[in-house]
């Protein structure tokens, strides 16, 4: 589906900057809704070449529906074009620059909408007579768009006192519309968490006094401990911190703050204020209780916080293990018997870098790149012989992993660097590079280690080769991590030399890193 700046920029001759007023208001016209208990349509004169006083069509670029009352629409209006014959009240507003309030009537879109053609997309059957007000959006001093109100006029609602001071104050933001005071320019777009209408409203005349709070308003302040009546005090009164009002009205842009009972309650209020010919009429209050999101949020906290502490511990064990095992190797008389304990040390010490990692940075998952290097470091100071320098060199970053994924990679790399530092340049030799090259693409992920040593011997076959390091990396690729490993020796008329020992997987549920 299209939206506002498409449309805008596809059917108007809006500029960037007036595009963006339009998309901020939509941004924060929900509460307009609720508050009009209407349904609005953002309608912007279609690019032609006649004066605003020819308009001939229209295009709707914005709709929002109310959480206060039944809305009028069953379909998305979104993209729709009519004439502005049909919309005289939208056509006298872009006009005049003027609030245009009257009854319009409310017909049945044709199958199919309308298009570019010109055809409204519109038939008289079905029609409904409903209240609609025609407010124009002003930007620099010029009326952009308009932005209509509807709502039913079958008068099965009767108006009482939380209606009348809503509508009321829908009347205050109209008039800040037309005069481009509305919406705020420093004012960010809601968020999820940023309370509607139906959570709770106080009302405040321009010296910050209460003239109206509704029932949930109410509920919400009996809650953080007040339980007097609110008509008439300040929101000092109610527990805000000092000064909140005094910021909105100083600064014109809406305040978000929070106001707690203990540990156990949060309401999150936002101040709005009300500008009525360049002063300040007045403001909104409105009132939603988070609590149950904060106890999630903290409860989010601990979990993570334990998380790491698993980590932590896993690792120290891990860490302790391996302590034990370089002491048992110690006294060892038998180099093959050393040399065995020395691998078990390095592969235990793989797993706890990843846990390692997790300890600082929590969750449940780690980037492998940020292993490869911790792992690299291990071989090289384990491995490499001043009279055999060996350079390692890594390129790509790879994917974030579950730890569990993440360690059995570990372990494969650092088995398949074992093995290229080992063989690929035995004692006597001069030394050389090893590159270890990651690529991810989408879910596909490939491990590849290049040494430029002597290269794999003639007759050598992976499937039968025997060595405990090798069955050890082939089983964890293809049982936890689904892949294949490959051997080949690299010769002359390629690029560098030695043997390239490649792992080639695929994951189902990963992201980049």
């Amino acid at each position: 589906m299209n939206t506002l700046s498409d449309l805008a920029r596809q059917h108007t001759s809006l500029e960037s900057r007036e595009r963006a007023h339009l998309s901020s208001l939509v941004g924060s016209w929900a509460l307009l809704a609720d508050l009009s208990f209407s349904d609005l349509l953002l309608l912007v004169p279609v690019r032609s070449g006649a004066s605003p006083d020819e308009t001939e069509r229209f295009v709707t670029v914005g709709q929002v529906r109310p959480a206060t009352s039944q809305t009028l629409y069953r379909h998305d209006q979104v993209g729709r074009f009519f004439p502005a014959s049909e919309q005289a009240l939208v056509a006298d507003a872009l006009r005049s620059g003027e609030i245009c309030s009257g009854e319009i009537s409310l017909k049945s879109p044709v199958s199919g909408g309308a298009g570019e053609s010109g055809e409204s997309g519109w038939s008289d059957s079905g029609a409904e007579r409903i209240a609609a007000q025609a407010i124009p959006v002003c930007f620099d001093g010029r009326v952009i768009a308009v932005l209509l109100a509807e709502s039913s006029c079958l008068g099965l609602r009767r108006e009482g006192e939380l209606e009348q001071t809503y509508l009321g104050v829908f009347g205050g933001f109209a008039t800040m519309i037309s005069a481009g005071a509305f919406p705020f320019v420093s004012d960010e777009i809601d968020s999820e968490e940023a309370p509607r209408v139906g959570d709770g409203v106080v009302v405040l005349d321009e010296s910050g006094r209460i003239t109206y709070s509704s029932p949930n308003a109410v509920s919400a302040l009996h809650r953080v401990g007040f339980h007097a009546n609110a008509l008439g005090r300040g929101l000092d009164d109610l527990g805000f911190q000092p000064g909140v009002l005094k910021t909105a009205y100083r600064l014109r842009v809406p305040v978000t703050v929070e106001l707690e009972h203990g540990l156990s309650v949060t309401i999150l209020s936002r101040v709005v204020p009300l500008i009525r010919d360049d002063k300040i009429d007045g403001a909104l209050v409105l009132l939603r209780d988070v609590s149950d999101l904060r106890r999630q949020a903290r409860l989010l906290v601990s979990m993570d916080a334990t998380i790491r502490e698993i980590h932590h511990r896993v690792k120290n064990s891990l860490q302790t293990v391996s302590s034990l095992l370089r002491l048992q190797g110690r006294r060892m008389e038998s180099l093959e018997a050393r040399t065995a304990i020395d691998e078990s040390v390095r592969r235990i010490r793989s797993i706890a870098l990843v846990h390692e990692i997790l300890a600082q940075e929590g969750g449940d998952e780690v980037a492998f790149g940020e292993i490869v290097r911790p792992i690299v470091e291990m071989v090289e100071d384990a491995l490499v012989a001043p009279d055999r320098p060996i350079s390692f060199k890594v390129l790509g970053e790879g994917p974030t992993l579950p730890a569990t994924t993440a360690s059995s990679l570990a372990v494969v790399l650092t088995e398949l660097l074992q093995n290229a530092v080992e063989h690929g340049f035995p004692p006597g030799s001069s030394g050389g590079e090893i590159l270890i090259e990651l690529e991810f693409s989408g879910s596909d992920l490939v491990i590849r280690v290049h040494d430029d040593g002597d290269g794999l011997p003639e007759d050598f076959d992976l499937a039968t080769s025997t060595g405990l390091g090798l069955t050890i990396a082939r089983t964890l690729a293809a049982g936890d991590l689904g892949g294949e490993i490959t051997m080949r020796r690299v010769d002359a008329r390629d690029a560098g030399a030695g043997t390239i020992a490649e792992l080639r997987t695929h994951f189902s549920t990963v992201s980049a890193a």
